[in-house]
């Protein structure tokens, strides 16, 4: 089963808390700096989840999951907006941009993965606690 989630992501303290917490649910995850990067990353890493930051440097989130939804080979991969993007409205933009789900920033690690974890089906989510 694929255990591969892509992190993109600007924020190195952001990268290092969110992988530190998928990884041990037994992800493996895979970062991008920049929206561009991720877009690349997306195609090359064949992951089983999305993690999205909206405010990117190169592309911006919601140009980055509108080419995720377009692209027929990526088209099915979940997304999940996690952003500080917290105004009237973001969560709507996010989701009409082709994100499934939205989590503001900060996260609450205590129930982070099960909420990342919520876009995919039963079996695909792990069942170890933290």
């Amino acid at each position: 089963m694929n255990m591969r989630i892509l992190l993109i992501e600007d924020n190195e303290n952001n990268r290092y808390l969110l992988s530190f917490l998928l990884e041990n649910r037994g992800w493996e995850v895979i970062h991008a700096a920049d929206g561009a990067a991720g877009l690349t990353m997306a195609i090359d890493c064949d992951p089983a989840l999305i993690l999205l930051d909206i405010q990117l440097p190169v592309m911006d989130g919601h140009e980055v999951a509108r080419r995720i939804k377009n692209n027929p080979a990526l088209a099915s991969i979940p997304i999940m907006a996690v952003t500080s993007y917290a105004m009237q409205g973001d969560r709507d933009a996010a989701l009409a941009a082709g994100c499934q789900g939205y989590m503001e920033k900060p996260i609450d690690p205590d129930t982070f993965v099960d909420e990342v974890e919520s876009l995919l089906p039963p079996e695909r989510r792990t069942t170890a606690s933290l």
